[in-house]
């Protein structure tokens, strides 16, 4: 029972973490943690059969490491097209960007 307590907490951690953060590579640990919540409370309540916890213990990390890599891949390429891996600085980037191709003008 204490392991779902700290699964529960290990994901209210991670939800803050997602949606207080604006770096990619705080989201990115975010959602580690999110994952790593959710793989230890299936695989907790899994522990009547050995074989199904330890198969979606593989599956889970496995697709962990994929989302991993390209949340990574992501963010090397904004930082190498914007110069910053912060969200909110590349969505005004890319709006201001809209805005000088479609000759909108502000102001």
């Amino acid at each position: 029972m204490d392991y779902l307590i700290l699964s529960a907490a290990i994901l209210a951690i991670g939800i803050y973490g997602l949606l207080s953060k604006s770096h990619l590579l705080k989201v990115l640990i975010s959602l580690e943690l999110i994952a790593t919540a959710a793989t230890m409370n299936f695989v907790m309540l899994s522990m009547a059969s050995n074989t199904l916890g330890e198969a979606f213990l593989m599956l889970a990390f496995s697709t962990d490491t994929c989302i991993t890599a390209i949340v990574l891949a992501i963010m090397f390429i904004n930082f190498k097209k914007y110069g910053s891996c912060d969200l909110r600085k590349i969505a005004k980037m890319e709006q201001a960007s809209e805005n000088k191709d479609s000759g909108y003008k502000e102001g």
